[in-house]
């Protein structure tokens, strides 16, 4: 859970329900977080879903590379689960939305982001961390942007401007009158939702587990008094069952983000007609 002060008032005041004080519901200011290192109003300043996202990536990297610096034949555990992941994404990704011959170049990123979005999402079930990194909007929006900078940038370079105008507008002369309006909806939805929808499809689903879970976490404790104890052992399994589900929600959304990232790249590697 975060480490938002009124939460923390609550569990340390021992406050429950018929105590007399109010619940102590989860809302933006349980996104917020205090700096670990300088102060919020600073340039520069480092808070717990940085040092969530930085730890985040040297276990992805420490993962690889020790299932990869010594490679076998005959795979040990770690090599094995680690082929396994990335031969996934490889083939049922990659290869499926764009093909093998033009998609190989691709793995690398493709499989960087599926562990990276993965590992940043399973920060929300990791305890005293406990906090999805995604579900802070400025690193979907960064991912969602490097995606989009590179299916802009091949685009053109695959098409040339007019080539890359048509792709970006769905030009389709066949259309008669009502091309300019199908052109210039196809351009503001390629050029302007795409991005913002890419990214907010992430972040708003991490963002909503995160709620649900601090709202079950917070009323089984908040209801542990005299009759409510019994709302709060269904609020508890509640817990349970949201926490099982995320796990689901957060592997399900890092394939989302990588096959729309594949999506763009063949839409900008295929021919316009």
């Amino acid at each position: 859970m975060s480490a938002d002060p009124t939460q923390v008032l609550a569990f340390e005041t021992d406050c429950h329900i018929f105590d007399g004080c109010g619940f102590p519901a989860p809302g933006l200011h349980s996104f917020l977080f205090e700096p670990i290192w300088g102060h919020q109003d600073d340039a520069v300043y480092f808070n717990k879903t940085m040092l969530l996202a930085l730890l985040g990536s040297v276990i992805i990297i420490g993962f690889f590379w020790a299932a990869f610096r010594k490679p076998k034949v005959v795979p040990g555990k770690l090599q094995l689960v680690a082929e396994a992941g990335y031969d996934f994404i490889r083939r049922g990704v990659v290869y499926e939305t764009i093909g093998k011959k033009e998609g190989e170049k691709y793995v690398p990123l493709v499989v960087s982001l599926f562990f990276f979005i993965w590992m940043m999402n399973l920060w929300s079930i990791v305890p005293i961390a406990q906090f999805p990194v995604t579900s802070i909007i400025s690193y979907p929006l960064v991912l969602a942007l490097i995606v989009y900078i590179l299916w802009v940038s091949l685009t053109f370079k695959r098409h040339g401007f007019v080539g890359a105008f048509k792709n970006f507008t769905g030009y389709d002369k066949s259309l008669g009158a009502v091309l300019p309006l199908s052109m210039t909806i196809e351009f503001f939805s390629n050029l302007l939702v795409r991005p913002f929808t890419h990214a907010v499809r992430l972040f708003a689903n991490m963002f909503a587990g995160h709620t649900l879970l601090l709202l079950f976490t917070i009323a089984s404790w908040y209801l542990l008094n005299g009759i409510g104890i019994a709302y709060a052992g269904v609020s508890f399994i509640m817990v349970i069952v949201m926490t099982a589900f995320e796990l689901f929600v957060q592997a399900l959304q890092a394939y989302v983000f990588v096959l729309l990232t594949c999506s763009f790249i063949q839409g900008a590697l295929a021919e316009h007609h």
